[in-house]
């Protein structure tokens, strides 16, 4: 008798297997599924393994009737993945130096993308096709397939958006050669990554006096963003800061302000037009730095939208006084439909930055990259706490590619 055993996605697919090889007349023994270890569990799934057995008389007649049969094109759609049977490494050794690979990649790929500038601009001029924005992963007879797609489902998994997965892998399997090995695959989507986030752009302090306007829906933390931000550069840098809030619609939002300033001795201001904002600046334009609290506005309301649009509009005229800029904050727990229509919202604000606060209320951080490349906008701080001054840093792109990826920061 002839016994072999058969893995596959399913009991019904190894059965499939079993009879492709032995016959229809082969005998499933025993069924049971395996769990897969490691890190690589994160992009696997569970198998089952058959244990099938046959007569060695039918196996011989079976062997004289049919003629064997190859297939030369591994299909999106075939579900024969196997990398337990198909790597010569063990789960636990592939594991180790999965990890071991992400960790080094960070110093190495520091170093490399000093002299990467040029390439921004045209990372992040991208276009898609109908056909582009549909596919997943293009079949190629490798074995980069099956990494690519066990990639791409994680960053699905970790929320980003479908499209921007998808180019991202079809990018790297265009560039790669006909056979790469693990470290290939994992440092060009690792690399690719940090390119497209680019990189951060936190508040800076020149020759003018700084005046930074922050905007965006209520509830994601403006007050408190600010006020950490104005710690860090008094504490830290003995930097000359001053409040401005024009948030008079939210109840003790000036108090909150007001809190917050007398804490770290810095004075507040308020106003309560946009054509108050001029004169506002002109009381500091002594101080270092300017934070500018506005009240949060939702993008559903074309009127307080307007509001804001005209204060920022005001200040602008300014610009040969003072270094203004403007960051659009939000949450990273907002839904990604929601986020789209916030930021078309605030189309006719110009060159602003992004903030991106809550981190420390969820385990997905996609959004991160699908506003950098829905927008284009300069990712610069994240937020993760109430804590004030601790719960606040310049964005870490080579720690969010790599969660991004499945590791831990």
């Amino acid at each position: 008798m002839i016994v072999k055993k058969f893995q596959a996605l399913t009991e019904t697919e190894a059965v499939i297997k079993a009879q492709e090889e032995l016959g229809s007349g082969a005998v499933v023994l025993n069924v049971k599924t395996l769990k897969q270890r490691g890190i690589f569990r994160l992009f696997k799934k569970d198998i089952v393994e058959i244990t099938a057995a046959l007569e060695e008389k039918d196996f011989v007649q079976n062997i004289s009737q049919n003629k064997p049969r190859f297939q030369n094109n591994i299909g999106i759609n075939s579900h024969s993945i196997n990398i337990v049977a198909d790597e010569k490494l063990d789960a636990g050794t592939k594991s180790e130096m999965l990890e071991v690979k992400l960790d080094s990649l960070h110093n190495s790929l520091r170093n490399q993308l000093e002299k990467e500038t040029d390439f921004e601009k045209a990372i992040n001029e991208v276009t898609y096709s109908k056909q582009e924005e549909k596919k997943v992963v293009r079949e190629k007879e490798n074995n980069n397939f099956k990494f690519l797609q066990l990639i791409y489902q994680k960053l699905i998994d970790n929320d980003v958006d479908e499209k921007f997965a998808n180019m991202i892998i079809s990018e790297i399997e265009g560039s790669l050669k006909k056979e790469s090995n693990i470290d290939s695959l994992l440092a060009g989507v690792y690399q690719k990554i940090i390119l497209k986030l680019g990189e951060p752009k936190p508040i800076v302090l020149g020759k003018k006096t700084k005046v930074a306007f922050f905007i965006g829906p209520t509830g994601v933390g403006k007050t408190t963003t600010i006020a950490k931000i104005a710690s860090t550069f008094k504490l830290e840098h003995q930097t000359k800061v001053a409040f401005i809030t024009a948030d008079t619609y939210r109840i003790a939002a000036v108090e909150q302000l007001n809190t917050y300033a007398s804490i770290i001795d810095c004075p507040v201001d308020v106003v309560y037009s946009a054509d108050e904002i001029v004169d506002c600046l002109k009381l500091y334009e002594s101080y270092d730095l300017i934070l500018v609290d506005t009240a949060g506005r939702t993008h559903k309301n074309e009127e307080q939208m307007t509001e804001i649009i005209d204060l920022l509009q005001k200040a602008a005229n300014t610009k040969d006084l003072y270094d203004i800029e403007v960051f659009l904050t939000l949450s990273i727990t907002t839904k990604y439909k929601d986020l789209v229509k916030i930021t078309e919202a605030y189309k006719d604000v110009q060159e602003y930055k992004i903030i991106f606060t809550k981190l420390d209320e969820t385990c997905c951080l996609g959004n991160i990259l699908n506003l950098k490349l829905l927008t284009n906008a300069p990712l610069s701080y994240t937020t993760s706490g109430q804590n004030v001054p601790t719960d606040i840093e310049v964005i870490n792109e080579q720690s969010l590619a790599k969660q991004l990826l499945g590791g831990n920061d």
